[in-house]
């Protein structure tokens, strides 16, 4: 059986039609010769209403690949801490297919990393990236990767299983990191801790990453992820880090006072 959606219906629609609707206003059209060979990238996990429009810049510029790895942080707190679920996922326009190949490699590279349903079947991250990619890339695989906290050297070691397993499969992956920035604190302050934590994304540094949110105090609740993913990207030949979107809550809401922050970037 397939993974039944948790989150369409609170983070987006959950009728096929208004759905389809929302992710054409939210993805500006670009041409072929616009988009890149994306290792990896970070996109925001908020309501589509908030941070959509930061996401669809991203998958708009992303160029077709046959597996995309959805990285995002254990918001519920159950389940192993690196969690992989195998099951196929349901959305709205169709159910997903996860690339088991490739789940299975990474588990074989890693013990840190272990199947277990229990972590994503509420779990909203990895479920609401999953309309962008069904609706860009509808025959792609994917593998969600759900993580809570560990030791930098175990990060690193996950984004090296990650790395070998996609050289393994000679398959073309785009490994994507799901967060969103800093948590309601008023803007002034939230853009400033931002862009420490944009700044030490665009160097491509995983250790700089969690230094910069550790000490700093910056409630980037998906910091684990993007530092797996900058730790795998830069294993794979990654060299080239650009921030296509950073926007805030407040400027849907009007509420400048209370924001959450959300970057978008690739790395090629």
């Amino acid at each position: 059986m397939a993974r039944q959606t948790f989150a369409a219906g609170r983070f987006y629609p959950d009728h096929p039609e208004t759905l389809l609707e929302e992710l054409d206003a939210l993805i500006p059209p670009m041409e072929d010769a616009g988009k890149k060979a994306v290792i990896g990238a970070l996109v925001p996990h908020a309501g589509y209403m908030y941070s959509g429009r930061v996401a669809g810049d991203v998958y708009a510029r992303i160029r077709a690949r046959e597996t995309y790895i959805v990285l995002g942080p254990n918001h519920t707190g159950v389940g192993d801490r690196f969690s992989l679920s195998l099951e196929d996922w349901e959305t709205p326009l169709g159910d997903m297919r996860v690339d088991t190949e490739l789940a299975g490699s990474i588990m074989d590279q890693t013990r840190l990393v272990s199947s277990d349903p229990s972590a994503h079947a509420m779990e909203h991250c990895v479920e609401v990236q999953l309309p962008f990619i069904k609706k860009m890339f509808p025959e792609a695989g994917f593998v969600p990767l759900v993580v809570s906290c560990g030791d930098i050297d175990e990060l690193r070691s996950i984004g090296q299983a990650i790395a070998s397993s996609i050289r393994s499969s000679g398959k073309k992956v785009t490994i994507l990191a799901s967060s969103d920035m800093t948590h309601y604190e008023p803007r002034d302050s939230a853009s400033v801790k931002d862009k420490k934590a944009i700044d030490a994304l665009m160097s491509m540094d995983g250790e700089k990453l969690a230094e910069t949110v550790l000490t700093g105090n910056i409630s980037m609740c998906g910091w684990v992820p993007s530092v797996i993913m900058l730790f795998a990207s830069k294993e794979l030949g990654a060299v080239t880090p650009e921030l296509v979107r950073y926007s805030d809550s407040g400027e849907v809401t009007g509420n400048s006072a209370d924001v959450v922050g959300y970057a978008g970037m690739i790395i090629s």
